[in-house]
């Protein structure tokens, strides 16, 4: 930069070297003037082919560094993503599992009680039967006590109160189900989309690389393009888990949605044998029994009303 900018100043000087007077000019100052120019410009000639130079050997350095960048982003991007997979498919496979053992003993529990009354004494039960159940046994309760007529939200009989009040608590149950399916499905949606884009990213830089390189072999083109495949191929191992979890999990939580459908028909038939009345001492608590307890009479004592004589007021 410094010769050309030299070089360019000393075009005007020779200019200005050349006489503007009357004088003659004569053929050799033209010819010395000529000289002069001549030399600055090809003393600026080779400043301009390095600065060139230089400028071709800077631009291809920038694609390749944003190339490896952006693919290095792809594969922690979707390594966050399996690392969420996983995590998910750990907890909901856990809750999935406590799910089916609670609503295993909970069925025994209740189908093994007495009657509707000996049922709503059940306690220290988790899972969804259970609070379906205690979601039940509480309108029932709510019913009986007559409260149950003086806003829109109780309004109707009892067996539409109970009706609605189960469905309410089957739908909490089912929004805790299906909490956490929507990034499975997500994260097997987008996985391979990401990894593609990575590898097309990676793709055209190895392609810029190897344009500077100037060969064609089959050395040079396979390794950078073989480096930028494997963004799609850890996509697509990525989605593929994730995928599998939010069928399996899905299918899951059709199974136990229908049971809790088949247990809160069974419970409203229930409640319709009582007139859906429950008594309120049985719930929370077992009532006591008395089948073992001795009975004893009070001794009936007859008395002659014509033996009763008034007697009056004693001072």
């Amino acid at each position: 930069m410094t010769e050309t900018t030299s070089a360019a100043a000393e075009i005007p000087q020779a200019a200005t070297q050349t006489p503007l007077s009357g004088s003659p000019i004569s053929g050799t100052d033209i010819a010395g003037a000529a000289n002069r120019a001549a030399t600055t410009v090809a003393d600026a000639s080779p400043a301009a082919t390095n600065l060139a130079t230089s400028a071709a050997d800077i631009a291809p350095a920038a694609p390749e560094i944003t190339s490896a960048l952006i693919v290095d982003a792809t594969l922690w991007i979707l390594i966050a993503f399996s690392a969420v997979t996983w995590a998910l498919i750990m907890i909901k496979g856990i809750q999935h599992l406590r799910i089916s053992h609670h609503n295993r003993a909970f069925s025994k529990k209740f189908w093994g009680a007495e009657d509707f009354q000996a049922a709503s004494a059940i306690q220290g039960n988790n899972g969804p039967a259970a609070r379906v159940a205690e979601a039940g046994f509480a309108t029932l309760l709510e019913a009986d006590g007559g409260t149950t007529t003086h806003d829109l939200e109780h309004t109707g009989d009892r067996q539409e109160l109970l009706d609605r009040r189960l469905r309410q608590q089957m739908q909490k149950e089912r929004s805790a189900l299906e909490g956490g399916l929507a990034i499975l499905a997500t994260v097997g949606s987008i996985s391979p989309f990401v990894g593609l884009f990575g590898t097309v990213w990676g793709i055209m830089g190895a392609l810029t690389s190897i344009s500077k390189s100037g060969s064609a072999s089959l050395d040079v083109v396979a390794g950078p393009i073989g480096e930028a495949l494997v963004a799609t191929a850890v996509g697509i191992a990525v989605a593929v888990p994730a995928v599998i979890g939010y069928n399996f999990f899905i299918r899951r939580n059709k199974v136990i949605w229908a049971f809790l459908d088949d247990f809160s028909i069974d419970f409203v038939h229930l409640a319709l044998k009582t007139a859906f009345l429950i008594k309120r001492q049985g719930y929370g608590a077992p009532a006591p029994s008395r089948s073992n307890e001795p009975v004893t009479r009070k001794p009936v004592i007859k008395t002659n009303h014509n033996e009763l004589q008034p007697e009056g007021a004693q001072i």
